[in-house]
């Protein structure tokens, strides 16, 4: 919208130049004036205020006058529409919040931008909040930015559009979460960030199994298939519902509500002695207890022995409930941002 203005503001400054221009090259040559009686006239002219001519005109400087008044009013009503609208656009409260969330995504880096903001898009804005980690939506629906503008960090547009993954610093990002309903709008979505981020840790909704392999060729880090994990879930609620109902209660549920946790040893390492998974004591200092290892080869192990030796580059997942994990974020300055 700004730039539709600054364009069309563009034009009607260089129609009125043109008409300047025109004014005292014709007066100069038609009437033999000089530069600055021409300019004198030609002012006078375009602006109808009435002042006399500075000497009687013969025919054709008449003729000239009147091609002249009628050429700039048509010219300079445009013109002054054109600067008023702009000028009234430029302060109005729609484009004074654009400028303010693009201020805000501006300083953003690292964070996350999530393509669509459908049921799967909906769902990752709220795990990532209550998580705390920054984000960015790019949705074209007006109806929707409306209605969570104030609570979502929106991008205006269509996440094809590079400009549109530009103006939502994918250069600057750390994750891409790609959740529009079509896997061909997901596939050129997947490329196009890819190009522009190289070290981008992308993610992508699918919706054919024969769409997961072209997706990952096309430089998504994990494919996710909604309609396949939810068919899996309903099937173990027949099968084991207790034990999925308990795993869905360490889901994300609210903002303060977080039971699992992953950590980086060297958030440890830096302020306590720590060797091996007992060194580190955590069912003690904080109740939180240690139910997962990721090696620094990406190797995951569950249920790890205490004597465990711990590596650089490593991480634990944690379980505890939402006061424990606090417990652990404060105790030991664990940044989640």
């Amino acid at each position: 919208m700004v730039k539709l203005f600054r364009s069309k503001l563009y034009v009607a400054l260089l129609l009125m130049i043109v008409v300047l221009f025109f004014g005292i090259l014709g007066y100069r040559y038609i009437e033999d004036y000089s530069w600055m009686d021409a300019l004198y006239m030609t002012i006078i002219t375009v602006t109808t205020v009435g002042f006399s001519e500075v000497r009687p005109m013969d025919i054709q400087g008449k003729m000239f006058t009147v091609v002249l008044i009628v050429t700039s009013v048509f010219i300079f009503g445009f013109a002054i529409s054109v600067i008023t609208e702009y000028l009234l656009n430029r302060n109005s409260p729609q484009i004074l919040k654009l400028k303010k969330v693009k201020n805000r995504i501006d300083k953003l880096s690292n964070h996350v931008v999530v393509c669509g903001f459908g049921r799967n898009g909906m769902q990752a804005a709220e795990r990532l909040k209550a998580y705390k980690k920054p984000f960015v939506v790019i949705e074209r629906d007006k109806e929707l930015l409306e209605k969570y503008d104030d609570e979502i960090l929106f991008m205006e547009g269509d996440a094809n559009e590079d400009e549109v993954l530009l103006a939502a610093g994918i250069e600057r990002a750390k994750y891409l979460i790609v959740t529009l309903p079509d896997d061909a709008a997901n596939l050129f979505v997947v490329l196009s960030a890819r190009q522009l981020n190289a070290n981008l840790f992308i993610i992508s909704r699918a919706s054919q199994v024969t769409s997961q392999h072209k997706l990952q060729l096309a430089g998504a880090n994990k494919v996710i298939m909604p309609d396949k994990i939810g068919g899996d879930h309903m099937a173990s609620l027949v099968v084991m519902p207790d034990l999925i109902t308990f795993m869905d209660k360490l889901s994300v549920e609210g903002e303060h509500t977080t039971n699992l946790e992953e950590v980086a040893i060297e958030d440890f390492s830096n302020q306590v002695d720590c060797n091996s998974l007992r060194d580190l004591d955590l069912r003690r200092k904080t109740g939180c207890t240690i139910i997962g290892y990721i090696a620094p080869d990406g190797e995951y192990i569950i249920n790890p022995e205490a004597d465990l030796q711990l590596q650089p580059k490593s991480k634990v997942i944690v379980l505890g409930r939402p006061e424990q994990i606090k417990k652990l974020n404060e105790m030991f300055h664990i940044d989640l941002s």
